[in-house]
């Protein structure tokens, strides 16, 4: 980026950050997801999208930045965590992904909806929510409905990972499951990191920790699933002109090696990871802004209960699996 880009986008990111500031402050003080908080105010502000001061920074913050941001994500997982969990455990994580995605592709089939929404939908259900709904978007083609699509499923995953981590652990324990393995329920079955992170330490701290690393281990499927997305979309990718596999899979990849052999410092590390974050958030809020909230309407019922019947389906399978 040379010097004259950085003048033309900085209005727009600019704006993006003050809400993503504003959306943190709100989610500190109402414990409310802050992926929510930006979505929901970035769509206040469609009317933005039309101001050509603001409008590159808006577009630069909801594509370059918010891929920056998924690559950034490696650091928070290494080899070594992923090792640890052992081989039942990472096939059930595995088996998890590819379930949702299918039955995802499955029931968008049954209702009539576009392929690529079940594909959508499924990932954000099946990895981590609105992280993962972001990066597949990212690599699906481009429509119409693309970014509306991501800004709904984003709403309807994030608001169902909140519910989850308030029912989910009652409904371990009425299953008569033991810390370990409620943990490993909420690490399978909740889409966001932080609501599993709030969901497994309400329990013990021993479900926390199990079911925070289960999450980041799904949180690494991002990398083989867009892989595959890449490749099964590469027709329609060709014909946008994007082709292969994207860069920032490549550096989300390149970040947990990086952060496997420990060769960053752990203040350089944080550091990195937090403003990950904050990139995720400030793209949220350029995808919201960008997006007519009128559109939104559009996505129609069959959407939601997509989305509804992909988390019941995940968490009833998982629950089945460990009870028995």
């Amino acid at each position: 980026m040379n010097y004259r880009q950085a003048v033309l986008f900085m209005p727009g990111v600019l704006i993006c950050s003050i809400v993503a500031a504003a959306s943190r402050f709100l989610s500190d003080h109402y414990s409310a997801p802050t992926m929510l908080f930006a979505l929901l105010i970035g769509l206040s502000l469609h009317f933005l999208v039309d101001d050509q001061k603001v409008a590159p920074g808006i577009r630069f913050a909801a594509a370059d930045l918010l891929k920056l941001g998924v690559a950034l994500l490696g650091l928070r997982i290494t080899l070594a965590d992923i090792g640890d969990l052992g081989v039942q455990t990472i096939g059930l994580v595995i088996g998890g992904v590819i379930f949702s995605i299918s039955i995802g592709i499955a029931i968008t089939l049954l209702l009539g909806k576009n392929i690529r929404f079940g594909v959508l939908s499924g990932g954000a259900v099946g990895i981590c929510g609105a992280s993962a709904a972001l990066a597949i978007s990212a690599v699906l083609p481009t429509s119409d409905t693309r970014e509306r699509d991501t800004a709904f499923i984003v709403v309807a995953v994030t608001t169902l990972s909140t519910v989850a981590m308030v029912l989910y652990p009652i409904l371990g324990k009425r299953l008569g499951l033991d810390d370990q393995h409620i943990g490993i329920l909420l690490g399978l079955t909740i889409h966001d990191v932080a609501q599993v992170v709030g969901a497994g330490f309400s329990v013990s701290e021993e479900t926390g920790n199990i079911a925070t690393l289960i999450k980041l281990f799904r949180v690494s499927m991002l990398v083989p699933v867009i892989i595959v997305i890449s490749f099964a979309f590469r027709k329609q990718n060709a014909q946008c002109n994007r082709s292969g596999v994207p860069w920032f899979v490549h550096g989300f990849a390149i970040a947990i090696v990086i952060n496997s052999l420990g060769v960053l410092p752990e203040t350089i590390r944080v550091l990195l990871a937090a403003v990950s974050s904050w990139m995720l958030v400030i793209g949220i809020v350029g995808i919201g802004i960008k997006t007519s909230l009128k559109s939104l309407g559009h996505v129609g019922g069959a959407a939601l209960v997509i989305v509804c019947l992909e988390t019941l389906l995940l968490f009833a399978v998982a629950a089945v699996i460990l009870v028995l």
